[in-house]
C-alpha cells in the first residue's frame, strides 16, 4: 500500500483543495491530510475561519481523504512521515524546496496549484461585500 501525506489549513475548502486531494490520492492508496491546529496557526500569524474540528469534519468527509491528524508545529512532519510510513509527501507548487530535507525519508512532490483561486483571495473578496 502507497501511503501519500499533506499537510494544509484547508480553510474555506474550495476546488483547489479538491484538486490538490485528488492529485494526492492519485498517486497511492491512502492520503494522509495533517491539518493545522487553530493554536497552530496562530503560531503562523493565521485565523481560520472554522474551528479545526469543522475544518477536520469536512475533510473527513471528502472521498479521497482516508485520515486526519492534527498539526501542532513546524517540526513534526519528519516525525509522521515516518511513524505513519508515509511513501509520499505532497505540498502546493508554493512551497517548492521548501521541503526537500523530508526526500532522505519518502519521495517529496510539489503538484501545481489551482489557478485563479485560494482561501486568501476567497477571504478579500469577503471583506469587501
Amino acid at each position: 500500500m502507497k501511503r501519500i501525506i499533506t499537510y494544509g489549513t484547508f480553510d474555506l475548502t474550495h476546488i483547489g483543495h479538491i484538486n490538490l486531494l485528488r492529485r494526492a490520492k492519485q498517486m497511492g492508496d491512502y492520503l494522509i491530510v495533517a491539518l493545522s491546529t487553530d493554536e497552530f496557526n496562530a503560531t503562523k500569524g493565521k485565523h481560520a475561519i472554522f474551528p479545526y474540528e469543522h475544518r477536520k469534519e469536512i475533510l473527513e468527509s471528502i472521498r479521497f481523504v482516508d485520515l486526519v491528524i492534527p498539526e501542532h508545529n513546524w517540526e513534526q512532519k519528519s516525525q509522521d512521515v515516518v511513524n505513519l510510513q508515509a511513501d509520499i509527501f505532497v505540498m502546493g507548487h508554493d512551497w517548492e524546496g521548501k521541503f526537500d530535507f523530508l526526500k532522505s525519508y519518502c519521495d517529496v512532490v510539489y503538484l501545481p496549484r489551482t489557478d485563479d483561486i485560494s482561501t486568501t483571495e476567497i477571504k478579500q473578496i469577503i471583506k469587501t461585500i
